[in-house]
């Protein structure tokens, strides 16, 4: 299991699929993941401050603490058939199977730990440093441009159906 963070949302050039590109907090390795276009917006508001007005998946929370339990983060568990699997995973370990768009957009919004099986990286990861040749310190406009170059070039095919 390695712990990830949001590098980037983009959207793809050719198919016009969002992206999120997720990368370890403590390795070289990125994974894209295409997400449905309304999770992807919702992953683009960010993390959910006071004062937003609520989103369908800032319900998860309350409803959860409400219940005297604690969502305690989201794992991409698995890559099955091309397809993306993910849990959200609750205290006392108990998993609740999720498509991956929904348990990440939860995770943005709820400032999650999001983690991806170790697995699914050796499978589809990409070096960072190869989509982001000035690394991930660079100004963000070189980061976009790098990421871009690399995007234009791979598509949902090259990991089987992952819209998630």
């Amino acid at each position: 299991m390695r712990a990830m963070r949001v590098l980037r949302l983009i959207v793809h050039a050719r198919t016009r699929e969002p992206v999120l590109l997720l990368g370890e907090i403590d390795g070289e390795r990125c994974v894209p993941v295409f997400l449905r276009p309304a999770q992807a917006e919702v992953i683009a508001f960010g993390p959910r401050a006071d004062g937003d007005p609520p989103l369908t998946q800032d319900l998860i929370g309350p409803i959860v603490h409400g219940l005297g339990r604690s969502l305690e983060g989201v794992e991409i568990t698995e890559l099955r058939d091309g397809v993306f699997l993910a849990d959200l995973v609750f205290d006392q370990d108990t998993r609740i199977p999720a498509r991956p768009s929904d348990a990440l957009a939860v995770a943005v919004r709820d400032g999650l730990p999001i983690a991806v099986h170790e697995a699914v990286l050796d499978e589809v990861g990409q070096p960072i440093a190869e989509l982001f040749p000035h690394g991930g310190d660079a100004p963000p406009a070189d980061q976009l441009r790098e990421f871009r170059q690399f995007i234009d070039e791979v598509s949902p095919e090259d990991f089987g159906d992952t819209a998630g």
